[in-house]
């Protein structure tokens, strides 16, 4: 019941989230956020990144220090529920683990990227100009499955966000997993993927623009934000 409830949300949200980057679309303007108060008003010019700057922030994703701190964290929490628990427990079961998280953050990554690039997709997340909490809120949790196309930046409905984390997750199921896990825990495994996504979103909206140039000096933060000095979105 709960993998059917799931299934239904996220064909829910695909549909929601279709008509919303339609809707976005439809103007000849670069896109704006809906019922933003200057929505009438000429939104900022968007520049796409460049191929070197989309290369580095898929290498920052994929392989640097955030997402190897994310994935000790996780193996962290999943060695203290002991999950899989065929991994047991001791340094041994901890690096697994580790290792597992590591590498499907990378897999979901180049899956992303990849096909971000084939259909000539900008997946960074852009910061909201609207005002108001709950605007903010709902701009973050939406731009999980929208990305930017073309050289105007129009919103459309992502396809690489939403089949990243899916892809990733039936990988390690099928390569490295306890041969007991299926198809079904691959898919339980990518909803939380995406709701990490979605909230990793959120944090980036709401934390102050300080504390990330902090982290950006230890390279601490995820690369996946575009960068607001050179363009604004919504």
């Amino acid at each position: 019941m709960k993998l059917c409830q799931a299934a239904l949300l996220t064909a829910f949200a695909a549909i929601h989230l279709t008509g919303y980057s339609q809707s976005l679309a439809s103007s000849a303007a670069p896109p704006v956020i809906p019922d933003h108060p200057t929505a009438q008003n000429a939104a900022p010019a968007y520049n796409r990144p460049s191929s070197s700057l989309r290369l580095h922030n898929y290498l920052s994703d994929a392989f640097g220090p955030y997402p190897a701190a994310m994935s000790l964290f996780t193996a962290a929490l999943q060695q203290g529920t002991d999950t899989p628990p065929d991994w047991h427990q001791g340094f041994r079961g901890l690096s697994k683990r580790f290792g597992s998280d590591f590498a499907i953050s990378s897999a979901n990554n180049t899956t992303r990227y990849a096909l971000a690039e084939a259909l000539k997709e900008d997946t960074l997340y852009y910061r909201c100009t609207c005002k108001g909490p709950w605007k903010r809120l709902r701009h973050a949790a939406l731009s999980t499955l929208i990305a930017r196309r073309g050289e105007d930046g129009h919103s459309v409905f992502s396809t690489p966000a939403l089949a990243a984390p899916y892809a990733s997750t039936m990988t390690a199921v099928y390569a490295w997993y306890p041969s007991r896990y299926s198809a079904k825990d691959a898919f339980r495994m990518g909803n939380f993927s995406l709701l990490w996504a979605m909230t990793t979103n959120i944090s980036i909206e709401f934390i102050p623009s300080k504390a990330h140039s902090v982290m950006d000096r230890y390279h601490l933060s995820s690369r996946r934000t575009g960068d607001t000095s050179e363009v604004e979105h919504e």
